[in-house]
C-alpha cells in the first residue's frame, strides 16, 4: 500500500572527515528532485559537522555545514556519513550525541563506512545493516553479533545503512517510495538517469563476470569457491571436485583465462583480504594470518612481502603515517 504523507520530512547529514563525496551527494539529490518534480517541498535537509567547522570530503572538497552537534536538532532521520579511516574518526563526543538521539526516538542512519560508527555505538543491535564491501570482513570480526549482510542497503525500522557509493540514490529512492509512493520515485530515478530503483537484496559488487571479464562457468565457479574458503582453503584436488572438473582442466583455465596458477589466484585473494583487515582492524598479524587461511605469522610475512613489496607491519605503519 502506497503512503501520501503530506508533511515535511526532515532530513540531517552529519559529515564525518573525509567523509565519501559520492554516497553524500547521491543521498541529497533525490531528495532535491522529488521536491522540484512534485512542485512543493517534500524534504529538506540540513547539515551538521561535530564543531560547525567546515568538513573535507575524501576527495578533498570541503563543505560547511549549517550546525554543528550542539545546535538544536529537530529531524526525522539522522544520516552519518562516513568514508577512509573511519575508525580514527570516533570519539566519545560522537558516539554519545548518537546515543542520546537514539534515547529520544530519533531514526539513525550511516552511509558507506559509517555503519562502522553506529555499531560502536552499540546501536545496530537486533538491526540488520550492511556496510561497504572493503570494509565488511572487518566489521564482522569485530562485531560477530551483528547481523551484518553484503546487501546494497538495508532499512530495518528505525536503522537506515548503505554500503557507499551510488547506494545512497537506492536507498532514498527506497524511503520516497514508503513516503510518496512509487510513480514519484520513479519519476525522480528517471530524472537522475538511473535506469532502475535498485532495492535492499541488490549485491554491492559486480557480478564475478564482470570483475573478472571472462564468462567460462567452471572458471567463475573455481573463483566462487576460492572466495567462500578464505579462513580454511581448500585443496587444489577438493577444488577440482566442487567445480566437477579435472586438476589438469583447472590449471588450464587459470593459466588460460587469469594468466597466473590456482594456487597463485588463492593466495592472491587471501592477501587482499588480509591487507584490508591490517589497515581497517587493531587485530594482531598472527590473527589476521589465521583468519586468512595461513598457518604462522612468518608464513602469512613471506607471501604478503613477495606479493606487496613491503611486510604486513610496513604496511599497517604507512597506512597510519597518513
Amino acid at each position: 500500500m502506497e503512503l501520501n504523507i503530506q508533511k515535511i520530512f526532515k532530513i540531517s547529514f552529519l559529515l564525518i572527515d573525509e567523509f565519501s563525496m559520492i554516497s553524500f551527494a547521491s543521498a541529497i539529490e533525490p531528495l532535491r528532485a522529488a521536491n522540484r518534480i512534485n512542485g512543493k517541498s517534500l524534504y529538506e535537509w540540513e547539515i551538521f559537522s561535530l564543531n560547525g567547522q567546515a568538513v573535507s570530503s575524501s576527495n578533498g572538497i570541503y563543505i560547511y555545514p549549517d550546525h554543528s552537534i550542539e545546535d538544536n536538532l529537530k529531524t526525522d532521520i539522522l544520516f552519518v556519513c562516513g568514508g577512509l579511516n573511519i575508525k580514527s574518526k570516533v570519539n566519545k563526543t560522537l558516539l554519545g550525541f548518537l546515543r542520546k538521539l537514539a534515547r529520544r526516538g530519533v531514526s539513525l542512519g550511516a552511509l558507506c563506512t559509517a555503519s562502522y560508527v553506529l555499531a560502536k555505538a552499540g546501536l545496530l543491535s537486533s538491526k540488520k545493516s550492511t556496510i561497504h564491501w572493503e570494509n565488511s570482513f572487518s566489521m564482522k570480526e569485530e562485531f560477530p553479533d551483528l547481523e551484518i549482510t553484503n546487501n546494497l542497503f538495508e532499512i530495518d525500522k528505525d536503522r537506515y545503512t548503505s554500503s557507499g557509493g551510488t547506494s545512497s540514490l537506492d536507498l532514498m529512492l527506497n524511503i520516497i517510495i514508503q513516503h510518496q509512493g512509487s510513480s514519484l520515485a520513479k519519476n525522480v530515478s528517471d530524472q537522475l538517469i538511473h535506469e532502475r530503483i535498485r532495492y535492499s537484496n541488490d549485491y554491492q559488487r559486480m557480478s564475478l563476470r564482470s570483475r573478472l571479464g571472462v564468462s567460462h562457468p567452471k572458471l567463475l565457479t573455481s573463483v566462487s569457491i576460492m572466495e567462500e574458503n578464505i579462513e580454511d582453503p581448500i585443496s587444489h584436488k577438493e577444488l577440482s571436485k566442487k567445480a566437477n572438473i579435472s586438476l589438469r582442466q583447472l590449471e588450464r583455465l587459470f593459466k588460460k583465462y587469469l594468466s597466473c596458477t590456482p594456487n597463485q589466484y588463492y593466495i592472491k585473494i587471501r592477501l587482499e583480504r588480509s591487507r584490508n583487515l591490517l589497515l581497517q582492524t587493531s587485530m594482531s598479524i598472527l590473527s589476521i594470518a589465521l583468519v586468512t587461511g595461513f598457518t604462522s605469522a612468518s608464513h602469512f610475512s613471506k607471501c604478503y612481502r613477495l606479493f606487496y613489496g613491503i611486510s604486513p607491519r610496513e604496511s599497517r605503519n604507512i597506512e597510519l603515517s597518513f
